[in-house]
């Protein structure tokens, strides 16, 4: 299959010169499918739309809408670059149907991708549903090996169909949507990164199923109803090795100068260290989070740097992703190289000795005037976990308080 990159001017062109057929795209709602296996396949559902002579895609998980503004086209090729993120769709279209494969090429992934015009659910509900999941649940996934790690569910669901997602002591797992069918547990999320699907069996009390990460990755998990679990705070999972008591780096920025906390630009002042990812949709949460409390509160005198782990697999790739983020966020703040090549966790603890470990992007060290580290936050709950991001805003703008408060006040 060929794909082509090119602007819709060039397009124009092209057809004007040459008189070849351009093929439209059929506006208006559309569902879409990624083959995650053999038997599974996760479904979602999307809006076509066509502005100023551009398509523009709203891509639907749950409560949670995704614009997609980068969509190019030749004849019968396609392809849809996803906000933010490095992956794509690429493939052939005709005005009702798309095919072709969501590419992430760092990762050297490639999922197999189709979709139809057309209204319909997202998934296809056989039976009425045997039992009504609302509630907390206790979740362990990749139950049975030496990975294994806590989950806890929160859902809703109304007339068989559920939202809701997992939160995990590294984030959540993005605004989840689907369906109880019978005893059949239905769950997908495409967030322009990650291709989430769940399956389970289902009592009123158990789930036993199986979490599908695009075709490269499956786990088994199981549940049991627990109104009153709790994952660990996670304020206490990453903190200071002993013999440590400063966190400091020095990694590159863009132009190539190495920044690091010994700068004047941080000296006397707060600072938030964000260790994140360009390929992570926690992180995107958490940086349009940190933009947006930053650009409301003017009157706080902390800065903020973020160092970015990337699994591109040049040093130009991974500065191009910087680069997008920061235009598509409006992070105005330095956004560091800290690795490229690979986002593994024991490679970037090589990167931060004087942490226990980092357990997840993103993570926070929270550093006082003083440069003394008062918290470091481990993982990011965002908007899809509900009362447990207000919570977060909560005590997010109370330790900043803390944190920038005159010193005679403290």
């Amino acid at each position: 299959m060929k794909h082509f990159w090119v602007g819709v001017g060039a397009i124009l062109v092209s057809m004007i010169s040459c008189g070849e057929e351009q093929n439209n795209l059929t506006v208006g709602p559309w569902w879409g499918k990624m083959q995650v296996s053999s038997e599974y396949e996760l479904p979602f559902t999307f809006d076509l739309m066509e502005m100023e002579g551009q398509y523009v895609m709203d891509i639907h998980n749950a409560d949670e809408v995704i614009r997609v503004d980068e969509i190019t086209w030749s004849g019968d090729s396609l392809r849809i670059q996803m906000p933010v993120f490095e992956g794509y769709i690429a493939g052939t279209f005709t005005p009702d149907e798309i095919k072709g494969s969501f590419i992430k090429e760092s990762l050297d992934r490639v999922v197999p991708f189709h979709a139809i015009q057309g209204e319909r659910d997202r998934f296809e509900k056989r039976t009425e549903p045997n039992v009504n999941i609302s509630g907390i649940w206790e979740t362990y996934f990749a139950i049975n090996t030496t990975e294994e790690y806590p989950a806890k569910g929160i859902f809703t669901q109304n007339n068989g169909k559920v939202k809701g997602t997992f939160r995990t002591n590294t984030g959540d797992y993005r605004f989840l949507e689907g369906v109880v069918d019978g005893d059949s547990l239905k769950l997908s999320a495409f967030d322009g990164a990650h291709v989430f699907l769940f399956v389970a069996k289902v009592t009123d009390s158990t789930l036993d199923g199986r979490f599908f990460s695009g075709n490269h990755s499956v786990e088994d998990f199981m549940g049991v109803r627990n109104e009153a679990f709790e994952l660990p705070d996670a304020n206490s999972l990453t903190f200071l090795r002993e013999g440590y008591d400063k966190f400091d780096f020095s990694f590159p920025d863009e132009t190539g100068r190495l920044v690091s906390l010994s700068d004047s630009r941080f000296k006397n002042k707060p600072v938030l260290v964000q260790i994140m990812g360009t390929w992570c949709p926690n992180c995107l949460d958490e940086t349009r989070f940190y933009v947006e409390f930053l650009k409301n509160n003017p009157e706080m005198d902390v800065e903020l740097v973020a160092l970015a782990f990337e699994y591109a697999k040049t040093e130009k790739k991974a500065f191009e992703g910087i680069r997008r983020l920061k235009e598509r966020v409006g992070a105005n703040y330095p956004i560091l190289l800290a690795q490229y090549g690979t986002s593994n966790k024991q490679k970037a603890n090589e990167k931060l000795p004087m942490l226990n470990h980092i357990l997840s992007y993103p993570t926070t060290i929270y550093i006082d005037r003083y440069g003394e580290v008062q918290k470091i936050h481990t993982g990011f709950n965002g908007p899809a976990t509900g009362e447990k991001y207000e919570e977060f805003k909560q005590q997010f703008a109370e330790s900043m308080q803390q944190l920038t408060a005159p010193a005679d006040v403290k």
